[in-house]
């Protein structure tokens, strides 16, 4: 049975909808932040040192999917943002989310978008907010592709090396690469936390 599971995640690895996959997975992944594009990107990357897919094409479809959500998202919150906010509880989970993310826009400018990046649900309070203040588009536009472009590197990186350490056992490879993903996130938000107090 776990034999016939590893074939078929092979077989969709190896797959050239792969790519389409990951680009569609980066894209939703900035409006429900519960689809798993990260874990996807780095399961990609653990095959690319075994099995089959190439990195680039993995980390130009991730990051592309990730500009394309993010650019949605900001445009959703210029245009709807301030209903969001308005219906929001006063102290409410989201309304707090969105004064972070204003905060964190106000204080750091575009290199909030890059940190958001790596922390749940980062990414959706921020690139709707910068819509909803009206961050300048420009600023927005080259702050995102950063994001973008080193989340797509990092996940598809992180899965190379847990790929490379466990070749024979690339779902081994897998939990070595989010384990790797989430200790950072940790790490992340543990000095988030302690630079804001």
């Amino acid at each position: 049975m776990a034999q016939e599971a590893m074939d078929l995640i092979t077989q969709a690895m190896s797959s050239p909808w792969l790519y389409a996959a990951l680009f569609t997975f980066a894209i939703f992944d900035a409006l429900l932040p519960v689809v798993p594009s990260e874990t996807a990107v780095i399961t990609a990357g653990v095959f690319a040192a075994t099995v089959g897919p190439h990195l680039v094409p993995i980390i130009a479809a991730a990051a592309a999917g990730a500009m394309i959500g993010d650019h949605v998202s900001y445009g959703l919150g210029r245009r709807y943002g301030s209903r969001f906010v308005d219906r929001m509880p006063e102290q409410g989970r989201q309304r707090k989310a969105f004064l972070w993310a204003e905060k964190a826009l106000l204080r750091r400018g575009g290199m909030a978008l890059v940190v958001a990046r790596y922390i749940p649900g980062g990414r959706a309070a921020v690139t709707l907010t910068t819509g909803a203040i009206r961050f300048p588009i420009k600023t927005f536009v080259l702050y995102d592709a950063l994001a973008a472009v080193s989340w797509a590197v990092y996940c598809s990186l992180v899965g190379y090396l847990g790929g490379a350490a466990f070749e024979d056992h690339p779902l081994y490879g897998v939990a070595l690469g989010v384990t790797l993903a989430l200790t950072l996130t940790v790490l992340i938000e543990v000095a988030r936390a302690r630079l804001s107090t």
